[in-house]
This record gives structure tokens, sequence and C-alpha cells, in this order.
């Protein structure tokens, strides 16, 4: 399945260069038009219909792949859309290091209050401990 896509999704983007060089194609014979080119002009639409036709057989293959909106973002910022995946990796790795600074913080805390604790209510404590099935007198 995966394979099917990804030739379906390399098929879509073979069609859609083919489109964009056409229309590129297009518009240099349209700027300095000329009668004898009609020919070429003509051949060049015909080209865009059949991409256009192509392009929309392709369509039934790719329904189904979700493009995040921040990836249009990249595209009219003016760049590269392959680098979304690379920042989205380093805010993740980024995010995952902050919490992790935060649980360890947290951990400490917890073994400073429970080592404080046992020292204010040794009594209290040691019932809590039994509990919580931690067997270990005075520490976390």
């Amino acid at each position: 399945m995966l394979h099917k896509m990804a030739s379906s999704l390399e098929a879509l983007e073979s069609h859609l260069e083919k489109f964009i060089e056409n229309v590129r194609q297009m518009g240099i014979i349209v700027s300095d038009f000329q009668p004898q080119g009609q020919s070429v002009l003509n051949q060049k639409i015909n080209s865009m219909v059949f991409e256009m036709l192509e392009i929309e057989k392709c369509r039934n293959h790719v329904q189904d792949v979700q493009v995040p909106l921040e990836v249009f973002d990249y595209i009219d910022q003016g760049r590269n859309p392959q680098l979304y995946t690379k920042d989205c990796m380093e805010k993740a790795l980024a995010k995952n290091e902050l919490v992790k600074g935060k649980i360890d913080a947290y951990r400490k805390f917890r073994a400073l209050l429970l080592v404080e604790l046992t020292k204010v209510f040794p009594n209290e404590m040691a019932k809590y401990r039994a509990v919580r099935g931690d067997d270990r007198p005075g520490g976390p």
C-alpha cells in the first residue's frame, strides 16, 4: 500500500512538473507571439489539457494525503517545504528536553520533600511509606 502511494505521488509530481513546464513555455510563446507559432501554441495547449487530465486521474490515488497547513505557509514565505519536517523535529526535541528538565526537577523536589517531611513527621511518613509499599526509612 505504501509503495503504491509513493508511486502515485511520484506520478503526480511528474505530471505537475510537465504541466508547469508547459505553462512556462506557453508564457514564452505568447509573450512574443508570431502567427507562424500558432501550431506550437496549439500543441502546448493540448499538452496542458492532457496533463490536467493526468493530474485528475491521480487525484483518487493521493486523496488521503494530508498536508499540514504550515507547509503552505513555508511555501508562501519562499521557504523549502521539506524544511518543515526538520523544523518540527527540532521543535519536538527542544520541547522534549524542556519537559524532561521539568520531570527531573519534580523528582528532585519530591525526594527532598520526602526527606524533610520524614524529619518533621516521622510517624506519619512511616504510615505513608507503608501504604505506598516503600520500606525505605527516611528516603523517597
